[in-house]
């Protein structure tokens, strides 16, 4: 089997799993969740994305490592962690915790994204671990509660306006 395909081949099979633990176990306990909780517990698990600078540690990644990809995935997921921890230690001053949820879904997202090109360009087929297709999942779900949420607050705000 080429490399490309072996790439593929796990791609795909990293997100299955998690997509139906996602729809059995997560998403019926976040559906009763508010959204500031689903963000919280999403933020946390991002938190741990410091876990990406190992990348630049030499000898720890194996040798056929670009330079290059290393740095950028590195501080991709440094940047997404130390944002997330940002936003769980604002918690209690709300526009800041939200703002800091907004910039480490787009960081992380920008930096799964960038990583799996990056990644297919140089043929590097054993990079995604087991926890990156969870990543991916958690953004897609933190930017459906932000949007979900927005226009559920339209309406109300409307209603509340007419009803005044």
């Amino acid at each position: 089997m080429s490399t490309a395909t072996i790439f593929n081949i796990q791609l795909v099979l990293g997100y299955v799993p998690w997509l139906l633990y996602l729809s059995a176990h997560i998403w019926p306990r976040f559906k009763a969740m508010d959204r500031f909780e689903v963000q919280r517990a999403i933020a946390t698990l991002h938190s741990f994305r410091f876990f990406g600078l190992i990348f630049l540690v030499p000898g720890v990644v194996g040798p056929n490592l670009p330079a290059d990809f290393a740095t950028l995935a590195a501080y991709g997921d440094f940047a997404t962690g130390a944002l997330a921890m940002l936003a769980l230690l604002t918690t209690r001053v709300r526009w800041l915790f939200w703002s800091f949820v907004v910039a480490f879904n787009v960081v992380g997202t920008v930096d799964i994204i960038v990583d799996y090109y990056h990644g297919y360009q140089l043929g590097l087929a054993d990079i995604v671990m087991i926890y990156v297709p969870l990543l991916m999942i958690t953004h897609v779900v933190a930017f459906y509660v932000l949007i979900r949420a927005q226009s559920n607050v339209a309406p109300a705000v409307v209603r509340d306006v007419v009803v005044a």
